[in-house]
């Protein structure tokens, strides 16, 4: 069993104000006992941010060159890269989430970083801009300067993903960075303290603090706090803008999504099965961008239920350890239960249950699994299909013609992912022109990590991910001078 009793404040691993405070983090596979990890009060919220804040008005870190924030990224990442098992394997015991989707995510980390370091290398850090009226007698210089403190809180669904998504470009600011987990992924988030540590981070510059949703909620409400980015759900995300609003913060949020995949007739349903075995069912449904709602056309809709039901079943539910496991178990008891919960209010709602059900996997009561679920015979305005339930259960909606399905798509409260699946390249992106969504892909498409990230509507305000990211760090300064 692993013990970390220490907090990571400041860039020192010091003892929480409150010793006693250790959680036992528990396989959601067995419920064995993982490790023992200290979590960390208001008391060390406050030590970290004045921390951040000494950091930031009177350390080397704002001031430093760009380029010399840049080569710190780069050696994290290196570091990370030589641990890359050790932290796959810590996030599938600790999460559920399992080891084929663990590893390959690793590489995706590698790509992310290096799109925000291209952007930092890019960026014009002070610029002098020519001027619009060629009369004038001074000169305009633009300046990008970091903002401040930044608390970043995240979810513990993709744990490291959502911390790149926000320490990388915070810090290629220049900006300092309290980041609070949650007490799920204990284990590896003290990992990515260790790695930021090996790497030589000035004195202040980053604290990385486990905690409760309290304890978060004093984290962003503090007044030395300059910034908050936030990742999970829109409840959560409602409140933290709200909070921003009182205080005049500046504010990121990357919230909830209920994804519709768009089947056109001409669609491949293998490809499309082979994809929506991906963007659909990836980490055991527990994802914010998976593609949920299967809109399929009627004169195919039979034949998609029936590829849909076929790809679910094929796919093993079990322990995330072994090689040949798809899904694992929901992270917590909660968890499992809400999903299981929107199962019997589907069957309620009067939806066909094609495969699936409320029923736990035989021989594996023992941990928090849900046995993957696909509805047909949904209509949009049923819950099931309106929303976020996180966990592998999926709703087939028919359409009429093209129109409607982009009627349908777009008639969602969220709006942060989606695809489109058909045989013409020129209709996809058509159809995906239509969407009120922040990302579409096209037939499979890997997301890119160049491009902005971030949803319509309550899917969140904001944009992480290349260049537009990096900016969301900030703050413009304009001088004037005469030539």
């Amino acid at each position: 069993m692993i013990i970390r009793d220490r907090l990571y404040i400041g860039g020192s691993w010091v003892t929480p104000s409150d010793p006693d405070l250790l959680l036992d983090i528990r396989s959601p596979h067995d419920r064995s006992v993982l490790g023992r990890v200290a979590q960390a009060a208001d008391a060390d919220v406050d030590a970290a941010v004045a921390a951040a804040r000494e950091a930031f008005d009177h350390g080397p870190w704002p001031r430093t060159d760009p380029k010399e924030r840049q080569e710190v990224i780069r050696r994290v990442n290196a570091l990370r890269e030589a641990r890359s098992d050790e932290i796959a394997a810590t996030i599938s015991a600790e999460n559920g989430s399992a080891g084929w989707f663990t590893k390959a995510g690793q590489p995706f980390l590698t790509r992310q970083v290096e799109a925000y370091l291209k952007a930092a290398g890019e960026l014009g850090w002070e610029e002098v801009l020519a001027p619009s009226d060629p009369s004038v007698d001074f000169d305009t210089v633009v300046r990008r300067e970091p903002i401040g403190v930044v608390a970043a809180v995240i979810p513990w669904n993709s744990p490291f993903s959502a911390a790149t998504a926000k320490l990388t470009p915070a810090l290629l600011a220049g900006n300092t960075v309290v980041l609070k987990v949650s007490p799920e992924n204990s284990l590896s988030m003290m990992l990515l303290a260790d790695l930021f540590h090996e790497a030589g981070l000035p004195e202040g510059v980053l604290s990385v603090l486990p905690a409760d949703r309290e304890t978060s909620e004093h984290l962003v409400s503090h007044p030395d706090v300059d910034k908050i980015a936030f990742t999970g759900s829109t409840r959560a995300g409602r409140r933290i803008a709200s909070i921003a609003g009182e205080q005049l913060k500046r504010v990121s949020l990357e919230l909830g999504g209920k994804s519709a995949a768009v089947v056109l007739e001409d669609a491949d349903l293998p490809t499309v099965m082979q994809g929506l075995r991906f963007g659909s069912l990836a980490n055991n449904g527990e994802a914010c961008i998976l593609q949920t709602r299967i809109l399929a056309p009627r004169s195919r809709y039979e034949e998609v239920v029936t590829a849909l039901k076929e790809m679910v079943e094929s796919l093993k539910v079990g322990d995330p350890s072994e090689p040949d496991t798809f899904i694992g178990p929901m992270i917590r008891r909660d968890q499992q239960q809400r999903v299981i919960d929107y199962i019997r209010l589907g069957i309620e709602e009067g939806a066909r249950l094609v495969t699936g059900g409320p029923e736990v996997p035989p021989g594996l009561e023992q941990g928090y699994y849900v046995t993957p679920t696909v509805f047909a015979d949904v209509d949009n305005g049923m819950r099931i299909a309106q929303e976020e339930i996180f966990g592998p259960v999926l709703v087939v909606i028919a359409y009429d013609d093209e129109d409607d399905a982009v009627r349908i798509a777009n008639d969602s409260e969220y709006g942060l992912s989606g695809g489109v699946w058909t045989a013409s390249p020129e209709r996809a992106l058509a159809v995906a022109r239509r969407l009120r969504t922040g990302t579409v892909t096209l037939n499979g498409s890997p997301m890119s990590f160049d491009g902005p990230f971030g949803g319509h509507k309550a899917s969140g305000v904001g944009r992480e991910y290349g260049a537009v990211g990096l900016n969301g760090y900030v703050e413009y300064k304009t001088i004037t001078r005469r030539r």
